[in-house]
């Protein structure tokens, strides 16, 4: 992913209005953040708890989805799997996170959910070596980080191809 510019993040909501898309806060850490290695920008904004934000290129164009969380959290006695990385976490680190949609239906309420990352930082975790290939050479462990990375561009296409329905 390339280096992204604030406007270009804002520009890039197609789930929200002009004036929300202004109203959102960028996360603090944007200056630090490894455009390279990422294919998703995610984030919480620090000044709306629930609200959060995935910001990623499909189809050669860039594409922003403002979410909601939910509000309450599942319990940590539990486990959960984020449907975008397909990490396996306590279960209060993943949230229902919705989208509305775009156009008419977004209007009418229509919204579209999935269980992901409570802090949307899906991105740096495909990047760790799952457990399953860290007895492997260093090869194959880049080529089970590359197929963690293409599973999460692939569930987060099809979740935006919901979103764009209408």
């Amino acid at each position: 992913m390339q280096a992204l510019s604030e406007a270009a993040i804002r520009r890039s909501l197609v789930n929200c209005s002009r004036s929300e898309a202004a109203a959102m806060t960028l996360p603090r850490d944007i200056d630090e953040f490894d455009w390279t290695a990422a294919d998703v920008l995610g984030w919480r904004d620090p000044k709306a708890e629930l609200r959060g934000y995935l910001v990623h290129e499909q189809g050669g164009d860039l594409v922003g989805l403002a979410l909601r969380a939910a509000d309450t959290k599942m319990s940590s006695r539990r486990s959960a799997m984020c449907l975008l990385c397909h990490t396996v976490q306590s279960a209060d680190a993943i949230s229902l996170f919705t989208a509305r949609r775009v156009g008419e239906a977004g209007r009418n309420g229509n919204t579209v959910g999935t269980y992901v990352c409570a802090d949307l930082r899906c991105a740096g975790r495909v990047q760790a070596v799952p457990p399953s290939a860290q007895h492997l050479d260093e090869e194959l462990q880049a080529l089970a980080v590359e197929e963690q990375a293409e599973g999460l561009r692939q569930r987060l296409a099809a979740f935006t191809a919901d979103v764009l329905r209408h």
